[in-house]
């Protein structure tokens, strides 16, 4: 019987299995495997990362996750690197079912499993990955790679119309690409992005390929009315196309929103089932970003803990 099992790694799954690790709690945590990523989460395939505290020269994503697990592991987390393919929440005390078949049961459970990034099915993608494109223009927008040039958003929705306003902030241009003649963006997002004199939207076209070699160096686009096709030359491209967030194992035994992410009490990580706490971006669809997700990674382990102790009555 475990005190508590976390389920997912990347920034919130470390930060719960440090602080419940120096509660002395014992964490075991599931690191994944191939659902939803690869472990460590979206930050292993995101190159330097300038806007988490601490690192003034800035740090590369599968370095700051290397260390994040370092230290879990350091201070007594004990890591599985598998999927957890189904969940029990249904009795007490709750069990988890791993990719090779092993059963655990834990009196606490924290799902940190996160979010997934929708991507172009294109090969081009896959070459120019973190070379210039991107899912996330609050992360990346700022890096000096992109001041001060010529960048694209791709997509037509309330994300993506606030990917391009904020790189506008860096950007010399921003080119908005739509596959319709009308955004989906709400009305208001959408007069903001309309009327601003860095965006020009490039209505009706899709990506059909992403340029370079090395480095991102521009887009073949394809006309979806006449399906002519012309290329765009930027040195960036942030895809917003939408997150899927990873809770199939749950199975509809908590409370999700319209979107599929994890409903918590505001304010705090707890979730329609009483012992389950969910943290980052499993339950976060408006930030996304790794200092709120250890945030509230942090917060899950201290509600976790307190709840055992009053379970015990202690």
């Amino acid at each position: 019987m475990e005190k508590v099992i976390i389920i997912g790694s990347g920034p919130s799954g470390f930060t719960a299995a440090n602080y419940t690790a120096r509660a002395n709690l014992s964490p075991l945590l599931f690191e994944g495997f191939t659902a939803g990523g690869i472990p460590g989460g979206q930050l292993m395939i995101t190159n330097l990362i300038e806007n988490f505290p601490g690192f003034p020269e800035g740090i590369q994503g599968p370095q700051l996750m290397m260390n994040m697990r370092e230290q879990a592991q350091k201070h007594g987390t004990r890591l599985i690197t598998e999927d957890v393919v189904e969940v029990n929440l249904k009795t007490y005390p709750f069990t988890v079912k791993s990719m090779s078949d092993e059963t655990y049961s834990a009196e606490t459970l924290i799902i940190s499993t996160g979010a997934t990034a929708k991507r172009l099915p294109l090969e081009s993608e896959k070459k120019l990955w973190g070379k210039g494109i991107s899912a996330c223009a609050t992360c990346d927008g700022g890096l000096p790679v992109f001041r001060n040039k010529e960048l694209a958003v791709i997509g037509g929705g309330d994300t993506a119309v606030e990917e391009a306003l904020h790189l506008t902030q860096f950007a010399s241009k921003v080119y908005l690409i739509h596959r319709r003649d009308e955004l989906r963006a709400s009305k208001v997002m959408q007069r903001r992005v309309l009327t601003h004199p860095k965006v020009q939207i490039v209505w009706n076209k899709v990506v059909e390929e992403f340029l370079g070699e090395q480095q991102l160096t521009g887009l073949k686009l394809k006309d979806t009315v006449t399906g002519e096709s012309v290329e765009l030359p930027v040195v960036g491209a942030f895809e917003a196309i939408g997150h899927v967030p990873n809770t199939a194992f749950i199975n509809g035994q908590l409370e999700l929103d319209d979107l599929g992410y994890i409903v918590t009490k505001k304010g705090s990580t707890v979730t329609s089932v009483e012992g389950v706490f969910a943290a980052g971006d499993v339950q976060d669809h408006l930030f996304r970003q790794a200092v709120t997700a250890a945030g509230t990674g942090c917060m899950a382990a201290v509600e976790a803990e307190k709840w055992l102790q009053e379970r015990a009555g202690i």
